[in-house]
């Protein structure tokens, strides 16, 4: 009798592509995290990834990604340190975003504004990071801090 096959294994899921938008320098890293519902807005996602920052946008791509829903959160990491520094209030001293740009008011966003579907093929997304304290764009991060 032929030896049993192993099991076969879940296919590796396909690229999503991020471009994050107003992304107010080049200062540090945009990190990126794909969470399926249960782990949204938690600190650890299955799916992440980071590109250097750049003024304007910056693209993150994560690969492997299987089909499902999930809802994308972004963080622009200007001092390096891995995590969203904070100020009075909890109040995000740099740049936040979620997909479908999902509204920040009070309180995260829901669940239902930010989830997007992941099929079997390559995806571009694109949402804008929000600032809540200094400059809010690039224009403004520009005029503040004028070249030597």
């Amino acid at each position: 009798m032929p030896a049993a096959l192993p099991p076969a294994l879940p296919s590796g899921g396909a690229a999503v592509i991020v471009a994050v938008a107003n992304t107010r320098n080049d200062h540090g890293t945009v990190r990126v995290s794909l969470c399926p519902r249960r782990q949204f807005l938690a600190d650890a996602c299955p799916y992440e990834g980071q590109a250097r920052a750049r003024a304007g946008v910056t693209v993150v791509t994560i690969e492997g990604v299987p089909p499902g829903e999930y809802g994308a959160q972004a963080f622009h990491d200007e001092n390096n340190n891995g995590k969203v520094d904070r100020g009075l209030f909890g109040i995000p001293r740099e740049g936040v975003g979620f997909s479908r740009d999902a509204r920040i008011v009070l309180s995260p966003p829901k669940w239902r504004d930010a989830m997007f579907a992941h099929g079997a093929a390559p995806q571009d997304i694109r949402f804008s990071l929000r600032y809540f304290m200094g400059a809010k764009t690039p224009a403004e991060w520009a005029a503040d801090h004028p070249a030597k």
